[in-house]
């Protein structure tokens, strides 16, 4: 079984190779990447059966408000939160990264 930060470093990878956000492309992002990882989180933990029902539509509502991109971009996965996390981990990277960079 592969860890968390193996999958969101495979999953950064193909979000790169696959989808084609390059490093330019991230650069004009401006704190996006890290709201859409939060959208993705959000999601992921409005789904848990342990929450309050208000708590659990409050997080989903949150996640599809605060999505910085088209909504055809948001792409849950809500049978699989591991995916959605693994989603929202490999974005918070992307934004870490241009952080990096723009030091």
């Amino acid at each position: 079984m592969k860890t968390g930060i193996e999958l969101i470093a495979e999953e950064r990878q193909r979000q790169i190779e696959k989808e084609g956000w390059t490093k330019e492309h991230d650069d004009k992002q401006y704190g996006a990447l890290a709201i859409a990882g939060a959208s993705y989180a959000l999601d992921t933990v409005a789904k848990y059966k342990e929450l309050k029902r208000t708590w659990a539509k409050v997080f989903h509502s949150t996640a599809s408000l605060i999505w910085p991109y088209g909504i055809e971009w948001f792409k849950p996965t809500p049978d699989d939160p591991v995916r959605q996390l693994t989603k929202a981990g490999a974005l918070i990277a992307a934004e870490i990264d241009r952080l990096q960079r723009v030091k």
